[in-house]
């Protein structure tokens, strides 16, 4: 299987364990889709924005684990914490995405 879709399995299990619904979840995987492919090594060159959720500085992911340069789940703990405390939800998200090609 191709990390990507490793990467997308993770974020299911974490999305249902918050019983959002599948609808959340296409917009999550639109979002990250569009931010990094899914890939938890994607690096921003012009922004500094890495892995999976892109977060910006990078380093904020460190809250999640130790780990975050190198594990996916690590970052979409940290990604899913971030929309839900900015936006509420993954479709919130996707909605800011939509109209200014960030989140």
């Amino acid at each position: 299987m191709q990390p990507s879709g490793r990467n997308k399995r993770i974020a299911l299990d974490h999305v249902v364990q918050r019983s959002w619904n599948a609808r959340e979840f296409r917009c999550l995987d639109n979002l990250w889709t569009r931010e990094s492919g899914w890939n938890h090594k994607a690096l921003n060159r012009s922004s500094g924005a890495y892995g999976i959720p892109q977060a910006l500085p990078a380093g904020k992911m460190s809250g999640a684990g130790r780990d975050w340069k190198s594990n996916p789940e690590t970052q979409i703990r940290w990604g899913l914490a971030y929309i839900k405390g900015r936006y509420g939800r993954p479709c919130g998200a996707w909605g800011h995405w939509r109209s200014h090609n960030w989140y």
